[in-house]
């Protein structure tokens, strides 16, 4: 049995995403209940897998590992694969540049976003607390 180390290419065997091929990118923790589930990703763009955590038993390890660091975002996946060679014996579609940029700048307007609601509410709350000061 091949273990499931971060950087092995893993088959999906059950789920909405079964019969696509990921990859671990990181164990899901230390404790008992955590040991039986791991980080994967396709990336979604290439396999159609998105990332999220998945229980060690719903996939089928392949002999094909990856030079990959621990939680390795997307591009460097997408870099792995081509290095490998797995694109073409996997029989993956690599997706255009284009795909990727508007992928990078839909997550950078989501951090931005993500910042500036973390200002607003920290507006917020110093407005109520002035309110209450007053009172």
């Amino acid at each position: 049995m091949v273990v499931l180390e971060i950087g092995r290419v893993c088959l999906k065997i059950a789920g909405r995403e079964a019969g696509k091929y990921c990859i671990v990118i990181k164990p899901a923790g230390k404790s008992k209940e955590e040991k039986s589930f791991v980080f994967v990703t396709g990336p979604r763009l290439l396999t159609g897998v998105k990332r999220r955590k998945c229980n060690i038993d719903h996939l089928k390890a392949t002999e094909y590992k990856l030079e990959i660091s621990d939680n390795a975002i997307d591009e460097q996946v997408i870099a792995a694969y081509e290095k490998a060679g797995l694109i073409v014996k996997l029989d993956l579609k690599k997706p255009s540049a284009a795909q990727i940029k508007a992928k990078a700048e839909k997550a950078a307007k989501k951090e931005v976003k993500k910042a500036t609601a973390g200002k607003e509410k920290k507006k917020v709350e110093k407005k109520e607390k002035t309110k209450e000061d007053k009172k």
